[in-house]
């Protein structure tokens, strides 16, 4: 499959959140209110203002602390399930870019109840504004389309924050997996059939955030499936009936 894709080597982050900061400045997004719960990881998880967040989980291996960085977004899936849980309750909700793969709400995401979006999302993605709307990364689309790379590659420091075509992703994945096998016999490239966001890893997931790979049991339920088999034949019954 074409388009874009991120390569996102944890091995190479070093939590500077410089990704997470480029990515509030270039969107415009505000400040949240936050606070302190025992970790460097600020603010506590995503939310309408911040789209990406670098996760730190602290673990202890052979009596030694260990820490655990993860450049967390959307995956901008090769089949969002975001996109069918909006479309059952509005049309012209999300965008999937052809060209580049993103997946990109509109403000008519708001009319899509955030619990059934966020539900519907294998990595516990979509957050709500106060105003109703779904938001997320957007791949910076808006840069992309204009021969730019998004903002949190631009401005890593290390090389942890790779974008490209998506063949050249998944190669240069693969060769830094290689590399790493050796050192790290658990290192392993995450979900990278399904997504467009390929992390790095070279411990067990659960160990970088709860909902690193994709959670089983999540996705549309029957019921959300039925509502968007039959909301197009409401929709031209409610036309009829005003015409």
């Amino acid at each position: 499959m074409a388009g874009m894709s991120f390569f996102i080597d944890t091995t190479r982050c070093t939590a500077c959140r410089g990704c997470q900061i480029a990515c509030k400045n270039w969107n415009q997004n505000g400040a949240s209110m936050t606070k302190n719960l025992g970790s460097h990881q600020n603010p506590p998880d995503l939310d309408g203002n911040t789209f990406k967040l670098v996760r730190f989980s602290e673990s202890e291996v052979n009596g030694k602390p260990v820490w655990y960085f993860f450049a967390d977004q959307c995956r901008h899936c090769l089949e969002p399930p975001c996109k069918d849980a909006i479309a059952g309750h509005v049309d012209g909700g999300v965008i999937h870019d052809e060209e580049t793969g993103a997946v990109v709400y509109t403000d008519k995401s708001k009319e899509a109840p955030i619990d059934d979006v966020r539900g519907a999302c294998p990595y516990d993605i979509p957050r709500a504004r106060e105003d109703g709307r779904i938001v997320k990364c957007t791949m910076c689309l808006d840069r992309v389309k204009n021969g730019l790379i998004p903002a949190c590659v631009k401005i890593c420091p290390t090389g942890a924050m790779n974008f490209g075509a998506r063949e050249s992703m998944l190669d240069l994945a693969q060769k830094r997996l290689a590399d790493l096998k050796a050192k790290y016999p658990k290192a392993q490239l995450l979900n990278p059939e399904e997504v467009r966001v390929i992390y790095l890893v070279v411990d067990d997931p659960a160990k970088y955030h709860s909902h690193a790979v994709a959670s089983l049991g999540m996705g549309i339920d029957r019921k959300l499936a039925l509502r968007r088999l039959f909301r197009p034949a409401k929709v031209m019954a409610r036309a009829l009936t005003l015409g």
